[in-house]
């Protein structure tokens, strides 16, 4: 198996922002690294093998997520964080790959809501009722507390919202606007067009947001391994393989073998 060098582990120890000295402490710490590195998860560790906002917070590469994270100051720090950086709405938030939460840079949600996004003619045919529903009730009130639109769409189960709040999440139809504590605890959901209608509304072809997703990534790592990219997005081998190379004719990768593909410009300053 290809292994990563020690380059390679500095180059991301500088862009995940592991080392001490690179640690995030703010909400605009947290914006300005997604910009840099296009997006990044939420609360995960380094098992997942992508920057976090977590692992940014400890500032080291074991980062791992105690198992009580309501007593742990780091996890408790990247809590915080991440529900001030929902509230200031300058980056998107919200679960749209493999049910992972992630943060993702405005320029890059074009070419996200391209890839697993849907048209609005292409709810009825895409969205599930209970997603339908939900969406219906947003369109009409633009934000609404967990409980009050369970409520709203009629929903018994709690677990029905959830799934249909996942769903639209997916899609790229709702984000949370806010997170509340007092009197209880409960996310503000809105529409994600109503938040982020620029970058919504810019149309993409989905090769072109492939390329984009994949130069993100490599920027974001240095160095992709065979059929990472593929697996790390749900692309097929062909899609991947061919933003791939369209990024090495660009000058911005180079081909160190067969699927093995690094950044050009290697900067572990």
């Amino acid at each position: 198996m290809q292994q990563i060098s020690d380059e390679i582990d500095q180059y991301r120890d500088r862009k995940w922002r592991l080392e001490d000295s690179l640690r995030i402490k703010t909400a605009e710490d947290v914006e300005k690294m997604v910009d840099d590195i296009g997006f990044c998860l939420g609360l995960t560790d380094v098992r997942k093998r992508m920057p976090s906002v977590y692992i940014a917070v400890c500032g080291r590469r074991d980062a791992h997520m105690p198992r009580n994270v309501q007593k742990d100051p780091e996890a408790s720090t990247a809590w915080v964080l991440k529900d001030e950086v929902i509230a200031r709405g300058r980056i998107y938030y919200g679960k749209i790959y493999k049910g992972h939460s992630m943060f993702v840079s405005r320029r890059l949600v074009p070419a996200f809501n391209s890839v697993w996004g849907c048209s609005k003619a292409g709810e009825a045919g895409i969205l599930s009722k209970p997603a339908q529903a939900v969406l219906k009730v947003l369109r009409k009130e633009w934000e609404m507390a967990t409980s009050d639109l369970r409520e709203a769409c009629g929903f018994t189960n709690k677990a029905d919202l959830t799934k249909a709040i996942d769903e639209l999440q997916k899609r790229m139809k709702v984000v949370p606007q806010e997170v509340v504590y007092t009197p209880k605890f409960t996310y503000i959901w809105t529409l994600a067009e109503a938040r982020f209608p620029e970058e919504l509304s810019v149309k993409m072809k989905r090769e072109d947001a492939v390329r984009e997703i994949a130069r993100a990534y490599l920027n974001m790592c240095g160095r992709t391994l065979v059929g990472e990219l593929a697996g790390r997005f749900g692309f097929s081998r062909r899609d991947a393989g061919k933003a791939n190379h369209e990024l090495v004719d660009e000058g911005f990768a180079e081909r160190l073998d067969k699927g093995i593909y690094q950044v050009v410009d290697l900067d572990t300053t």
